[in-house]
């Protein structure tokens, strides 16, 4: 496990990783709902879909250096987010992660254990 940070606010320390193609492809599938402090980094990663998925989340983009370059709050299953332009990482939050912790486009985002 990881710690998601903005300059020195911790934002999780229940950051999942999944880096390889089956952590990609299942991402949160098959999960009843996700907690509102854990955090799932998918890497690389541009675009997401989702189908199939029995809950809504915030998603954040982030190019290969974790700068922001796009939210999407809410995002309800049965969704297809096409690839975001400079993206490399994306992170999928509960519902009101973002607006909590206030994250816009332009914020430095880091990883540490």
């Amino acid at each position: 496990m990881a710690t998601l940070k903005r300059n020195s606010e911790v934002l999780t320390t229940e950051l999942k990783i999944a880096d390889n193609p089956w952590l990609r492809a299942k991402g949160l599938l098959g999960r009843e709902s996700l907690p509102s402090d854990e955090v799932l980094w998918i890497k690389p990663c541009n675009n997401i879909h989702t189908f199939f998925m029995k809950f809504p989340i915030d998603v954040v983009f982030t190019d290969r250096n974790l700068k922001v370059v796009k939210v999407r709050r809410n995002v309800v299953p049965g969704r297809l987010i096409l690839p975001v332009w400079r993206a490399s990482n994306t992170f999928e939050c509960a519902v009101g992660f973002l607006d909590r912790h206030q994250i816009r486009e332009g914020d430095q985002l880091h990883v540490g254990s």
